[in-house]
């Protein structure tokens, strides 16, 4: 039964990929880890934006007993008020 572990084990070590090129990582890899680090950082980002905008639009026209989806209305009375963000506004 040992000779038979012994048998396995040996080639058990023989099996595989060896060489000098083993193990070895590409540095494009790392390009693709850090470009997929850098949009989901981004897309986190513009969702936070977006989303603090939507927010903020929501709590004005429900203090103001305005509709939300009513885009046109809810710009007036946000801008009346003075509350209305322009740099944001393409982000819709």
């Amino acid at each position: 039964m040992l000779d038979t572990v012994m048998v396995l084990a040996e080639r058990a070590e023989n099996v595989g990929p060896l060489g000098p090129e083993f193990g070895k990582a590409s540095p494009v890899g790392l390009l693709v880890l850090v470009l997929l680090a850098a949009a989901v950082l981004y897309l986190g980002w513009a969702f936070h934006r977006r989303f603090s905008r939507m927010n903020r639009r929501r709590i004005f026209a429900e203090q103001n007993g305005l509709d939300l989806f009513d885009e046109e209305a809810l710009d007036k009375a946000m801008e009346e008020a003075g509350v209305l963000d322009h740099r944001r506004k393409h982000l819709l």
